[in-house]
């Protein structure tokens, strides 16, 4: 809708039922919009005015959307509600997506759950009567549950996200158990521990000297994890938030920060047990939302203030990163390599390599693939499978398990 029109809606008396209107939308879409924000945003309205576009997609911006990834899923709603027919005609035309996403629909791809709410009438002809479907249950056929692990998040629809982060919850995650430094009492120990064995040989008055033993002690590595929040990963950002919520609350020792443009260590915060909580704690400490990525200058500020805290004990780092720079890769090499010689393992994520015909082009990304030891894809559940089992790999034959029986996923 253009201004005029919205002008023209306004003094007709429309714009409250609409604005009525485009909050159910939103609500269906999976936003928290309730009948107080469509109050608000019409005192709003009142105050701000209606005679720019701008001002009245930032007012009704600034009431609906509590999340700086939500603006995204706000901003395709507010298009196409708000009377765009180009866009309302090429999601007519759009079949429900799954799995993989086109290379050539990148743009014009809309969220499956918002042409679900705008759209619902879109999976059958105009005027065609409802087939009746019969299915058969049959015993090694398709699965839902195996559907749902090979969808691109960006594809899902409000039902398969709510099972997508339910199965992310439940995620399991299997680390090696490396040597430290220290010791621990072992009757099979190959080292003799004297403060041990004269301490034992004290009972008895010193006439026996009892030999006891001792071994490295077993413990998992630290695990940190660099999750990029700029506006080319918004469509992942809150489902890798999820995932590493749920690591962070199923393990010790895990360190999660977000980069943008700044750096943000949200580890504190997503200690909460509750998801929601915790993404809303992140939300509000991370500053640098949807923005550009510095991806060297943020490494850098990792490396000179948090390496040393962090990386002790042979770290794994997993980064999650589309490698798009907006610094063309400067310093990204060198800051880099210097994470790489600081962990054990350093992991890649990448959501780019869902394309089949994905190429190493960007200066970031051939500036970063040198200096990582596995690269792996992250859109759906299957990739975050891939990633458990390569953490759960042994990188050293000196590794070893706690629990051999432990699935990565329940």
């Amino acid at each position: 809708m253009n201004t005029a029109n919205i002008t023209q809606s306004a003094a007709a008396g429309r714009l409250a039922e609409n604005v009525m209107h485009f909050a159910r939308v939103l609500r269906g879409a999976g936003l928290a919009v309730g009948p107080d924000r469509v109050i608000d945003a019409l005192n709003a309205l009142q105050v701000a005015g209606v005679a720019r576009r701008d001002d009245f997609y930032w007012t009704l911006a600034a009431v609906f959307i509590d999340r700086h990834d939500q603006l995204a899923l706000f901003d395709s709603a507010f298009r196409i509600f708000w009377r765009d027919p180009e866009l309302a005609a090429r999601l007519l035309r759009l079949p429900p997506v799954r799995g993989r996403i086109a290379p050539e629909r990148r743009e014009s791809q809309i969220p499956e759950r918002l042409a679900q709410v705008l759209l619902p009438q879109r999976r059958t002809r105009d005027g065609a009567p409802a087939v009746e479907r019969i299915t058969f249950d049959a015993a090694l056929t398709f699965s839902a549950r195996e559907s749902l692990h090979a969808m691109d998040f960006e594809s899902m629809t409000n039902e398969e996200l709510a099972a997508a982060r339910a199965a992310i919850a439940e995620f399991k995650l299997r680390l090696p158990e490396v040597p430290t430094r220290r010791y621990a009492p072992d009757a099979r120990g190959a080292r003799i521990d004297l403060r041990a064995s004269l301490r034992a040989s004290l009972r008895d008055g010193g006439a026996t000297i009892p030999l006891k033993r001792r071994s490295a002690a077993w413990r998992t590595p630290p695990l940190v994890v660099l999750c990029d929040i700029s506006g080319s990963m918004n469509r992942y950002t809150r489902m890798f938030l999820h995932f590493v919520h749920a690591v962070t609350n199923d393990r010790d020792r895990v360190h999660a920060l977000t980069f943008g443009t700044r750096l943000t260590n949200v580890t504190r915060h997503l200690r909460y047990r509750d998801a929601d909580v915790a993404l809303a704690q992140v939300s509000r400490a991370v500053k640098d939302w949807s923005g550009g990525t510095r991806i060297g200058a943020c490494l850098k500020e990792f490396n000179v203030k948090w390496s040393r805290r962090l990386l002790g004990q042979g770290a794994v780092v997993v980064l999650i990163s589309d490698g798009l720079d907006c610094d063309a890769g400067a310093d990204l090499a060198r800051q880099m390599q210097r994470l790489h010689k600081s962990c054990r393992s350093l992991i890649w994520l990448n959501p780019l390599l869902r394309y089949e015909n994905f190429e190493a082009r960007p200066a970031g990304i051939k500036a970063m693939l040198p200096h990582v030891d596995e690269f792996l894809p992250a859109h759906n559940l299957q990739s975050l499978a891939e990633l458990a089992a390569v953490l759960a790999r042994p990188g050293e034959p000196a590794a070893r398990f706690r629990d051999e029986g432990a699935p990565a996923w329940r």
